[in-house]
């Protein structure tokens, strides 16, 4: 790739062409959304001036761990990074989708509006990154081959996760997480090898969990957030009149990323149960559970005791000292002291 916003070729008007790097493929943030608007609104806001071409980067030979280095690198001008991802090598940014931390949208928005501007910062400082949007996916929910109603029934499983901070909240239900890539699920489900898995309710239709799971537990372990941005340095080049098109734009996109993805959730566990109420999924035959005020108040002290407390002690005294600025009086919860 080359280090430059632009497309560099011999045809004229070639260098008003952006080059994104997006979300993950096959989810309909990316091909509903993302793809759209940067392959055909961009076009059409700017009267033909600009336009760009987008590759999701799990199909762009991009480790989704490597993102924001090689966007500070300035080897990806446009990037999208997933929290979840790059978060084990950065502590800090993981910490508004800590697992069991987020019982519902109006929690998660409430969560990142108390957190963007440190997020802005971290970015900035570290990775030389101009923040230009913050995307969240649908509720990562449990699927299961056999029934699960509560919390409790998940003791002594091997559960697929995808984050540290997962791994932490199965573990305290003294269950097995597994951390698989989210391309890999499905393969290790059907081989038996996974008994239960956390991801997206509408994902996991879409790739086929409903097939060959049959219990379904609504409760959102996490959610999903990505940053869209760009490297700095490339951004204070590009032309003005861009910049000011992208900051009024990229927040519409924003919204209805955040508006699609919670009605999305609905609409996946609808689809799993072969609801009359199914929109875009594929209906399936699951059973489904929703969690008890019993293990509400379970998630949350789990999440202060088994995912908070590990968190803090990987990632120091700075990060409790952010936690207790930001996100802990955001939700009433506080940080324990660094050991």
């Amino acid at each position: 790739m080359l280090g430059t916003g632009f497309v560099r070729a011999g045809e004229p008007g070639a260098e008003r062409r952006l080059r994104i790097v997006g979300g993950l493929a096959t989810l309909n943030q990316y091909t509903l959304y993302e793809e759209r608007f940067w392959a055909q609104d961009l076009a059409r806001l700017s009267g033909g001036k600009y336009s760009a071409s987008i590759v999701p980067f799990n199909q762009a030979g991009v480790p989704g761990q490597e993102m924001l280095n090689l966007m500070k690198l300035g080897v990806i001008p446009f990037g999208t990074a997933l929290l979840s991802q790059v978060s084990s090598e950065e502590p800090e940014l993981g910490a508004a989708d800590l697992a069991g931390l987020n019982p519902d949208m109006a929690t998660m928005r409430r969560v990142i509006g108390a957190f963007r501007p440190t997020l802005e910062k971290i970015l900035r400082d570290r990775f030389n990154v101009e923040l230009l949007a913050v995307y969240v996916y649908p509720a990562q929910v449990i699927f299961c081959k056999r029934p699960a109603t509560q919390l409790s029934d998940l003791a002594g499983r091997r559960i697929r996760v995808s984050s540290v901070s997962q791994a932490d909240f199965v573990g305290a239900l003294k269950a097995t997480p597994l951390l698989i890539e989210f391309e890999s699920l499905l393969s290790n489900m059907k081989s038996d090898n996974t008994e239960c898995a956390i991801t997206g309710a509408m994902s996991g239709n879409t790739m086929g969990l409903h097939k060959i799971t049959g219990s379904l537990y609504t409760m959102p372990v996490s959610w999903g957030l990505a940053v869209f941005g760009a490297n700095k340095d490339m951004w204070n080049t590009l032309p003005p009149d861009l910049k000011v098109l992208l900051k009024t734009e990229l927040p519409k996109l924003e919204a209805t990323v955040w508006a699609e993805s919670e009605r999305e959730t609905g609409d996946g566990v609808a689809c799993n149960t072969g609801a009359d109420s199914c929109i875009r999924g594929t209906r399936g035959a699951m059973s489904v559970a929703q969690p008890s005020a019993a293990d509400e108040r379970r998630r949350r002290d789990i999440f202060t005791a088994n995912v908070l407390g590990p968190w803090v002690q990987r990632c120091g005294f700075a990060c409790a000292q952010l936690w207790q600025q930001t996100i802990g009086p955001a939700v009433g919860i506080k940080a324990p002291s660094v050991q």
